[in-house]
């Protein structure tokens, strides 16, 4: 298994690096359309080439977030088109997690469309609450916008790392998800600071 991962990774980077700014949008491309490629991977060492000089930071940012808004609206479109029948039947075709699109559902039903914000912050049930938000008919240039804005903070902050840790980028992944339960409790904490200033508001 870990040598099937190593060899993943390995595709991966060798694909950044021979196609830029395209290949790291069509990564977060294809993570966010929910087949499971890491973006943890895809934007540091993006960083860490932004670090050799090769790229330039900003615009591997922005790469990254529009490939991420990119494969965002396929997965909203499958919601909306194929709804929960299509996922049921074909998702395991493409490694679709049906325990990971549950927690996003719910995420969405109690939340409503700021989650799609949110979560775009959110390891793991980022990649899927497009689905979740195109099921529910969410008007897609709402969508589109708080993709956009969501995506933007995590690639900022995750090519930023690596060019920071510049050769040493590979240590990031594993560190990452060390943080999942502490930047859960930080969206949540956000989350419910939005929604109370919503209801003091109102």
């Amino acid at each position: 298994m870990e040598n099937i991962i190593a060899a993943v990774l390995q595709t991966i980077t060798a694909t950044i690096a021979a196609f830029g700014y395209w290949g790291i949008g069509a990564g977060m491309a294809i993570e966010s359309a929910c087949i499971p490629l890491p973006s943890e991977v895809i934007l540091p060492f993006g960083g860490y080439l932004v670090s050799t000089g090769r790229l330039e930071f900003w615009a591997t940012v922005l790469a990254g977030t529009l490939g991420g808004t990119l494969g965002s609206i396929i997965a909203y479109l499958v919601g909306l088109w194929g709804g929960r029948p299509f996922l049921k039947k074909y998702g395991r075709y493409v490694f679709f997690s049906e325990k990971e699109f549950a927690a996003a559902e719910r995420w969405f039903n109690r939340y409503g469309e700021f989650t799609v914000f949110f979560t775009r912050l959110l390891p793991v049930i980022r990649t899927f609450i497009s689905l979740p938000a195109g099921i529910a008919n969410m008007p897609f240039w709402r969508f589109v916008v708080y993709t956009f804005l969501g995506s933007l903070p995590w690639s900022i902050a995750l090519v930023y790392a690596g060019q920071v840790l510049g050769s040493n980028w590979e240590a990031l992944a594993p560190l990452f998800h060390r943080f999942d339960a502490v930047i859960g409790v930080a969206i949540l904490a956000l989350l419910f600071f939005y929604l109370w200033h919503r209801q003091h508001r109102s």
